[in-house]
């Protein structure tokens, strides 16, 4: 769901810059782009069906095992594409993490903020396997700043990685609102199952005591609905405008430490606490550097109570930064 939020501004830059977008994706990620864009024409995608382990620490194992199937995917993703291009007259691609989405007869473009791709033990052999990839596209477009002052730091900064790399700046699709302050804590919940509903059922059980307002925007399509302690307001999902304003009402956001929400949190200007879904290197990683620059501090899934955010004076929180996409960048097509 990340990568497909963080496409957002892309889309809006490219109608700004009078192209016609058509949005390529699978699953939950395809429904909330056409959500967003309900009149732009929208395509299904071979879905990846990556499947995640109760247990954070089997992750590698259990996606090295689902290598045969994502390849074939990729296969399926590659087949999908051709027609795509000479069906809908495509000019250019832009694909964030799909690694079948390219093709040689027009410019493509691979949005990532992993040049290095961290798995532990594996992470020399991942990290070459996606530059790989990476090199089919004409160039690399990194969400992120290029000086120290950057959020991704060793994932999205590779010396001579060997392909033509842009970095974007902040790539959100939020901007700060001087609005008041009508939650005191926003849990934004996202990523894979089970991990999800975990998260969930750790954040309703560690904070029924919690003294203040709490909106659980839960990340899930369905209308089934749950029963929560009376300080919580429950909404399974929110667009883009109402979640920017969500955010911008609340005093602190607990939220994974997934890439495109440090973005949104960045744009924003907001203070965090993260709890990085258990198994996942990147949000592991990111978690900490952004603790060790005393930007927000983080939990293990597992280890988290309601006194951990006693200490959130020791962190500076997010400085509002600024979210725009360069028109420019689409000359390439």
């Amino acid at each position: 769901m990340g990568h497909a939020t963080r496409c957002i501004p892309i889309i809006n830059a490219l109608l700004k810059a009078n192209y016609e977008p058509v949005l390529a994706s699978d699953g939950d990620a395809l429904l909330l782009l056409q959500k967003e864009f309900p009149l732009l024409e929208s395509v299904e995608l071979p879905p990846y069906n990556i499947c995640y382990p109760k247990n954070g620490k089997y992750l590698t194992f259990k996606l090295l095992l689902q290598l045969p199937h994502i390849i074939l995917a990729i296969k399926k993703e590659r087949k999908r594409v051709s027609e795509l291009i000479e069906k809908e007259n495509i000019a250019g691609i832009i694909s964030d993490n799909r690694f079948g989405v390219y093709s040689k007869k027009v410019p493509s473009v691979y949005v990532t903020h992993q040049l290095n791709v961290l798995s532990g033990l594996t992470t020399f052999v991942t990290t070459k396997i996606h530059q790989q990839f990476i090199r089919k596209f004409d160039e690399c477009w990194i969400p992120d700043i290029e000086e120290n002052s950057n959020f991704s730091g060793d994932l999205g900064h590779y010396k001579n990685p060997g392909f033509n790399v842009k970095y974007l700046g902040i790539l959100s699709r939020f901007q700060p609102k001087e609005i008041e302050i009508n939650y005191d804590l926003l849990l934004l919940l996202s990523g894979p199952e089970p991990q999800r509903t975990l998260l969930e059922n750790k954040l309703l059980k560690e904070l029924q005591h919690f003294k203040g307002r709490i909106l659980m925007v839960r990340g899930v399509f369905s209308s089934a609905e749950i029963t929560a302690p009376g300080n919580f307001k429950i909404v399974n999902y929110l667009l883009a405008n109402e979640l920017e304003k969500a955010i911008n009402q609340s005093n602190l956001v607990i939220a994974r430490s997934g890439y495109s929400t440090i973005m949104d949190l960045a744009a924003l200007g907001k203070k965090a606490f993260f709890i990085p879904t258990p198994g996942q290197f990147e949000q592991e990683y990111l978690a900490k550097i952004l603790q060790e620059k005393l930007i927000a501090p983080f939990s293990r899934q597992d280890e988290f109570t309601a006194i951990k955010l006693g200490n959130l004076s020791d962190y500076c929180g997010f400085e509002k930064a600024n979210s725009t996409v360069d028109l420019n960048l689409f000359k390439l097509f």
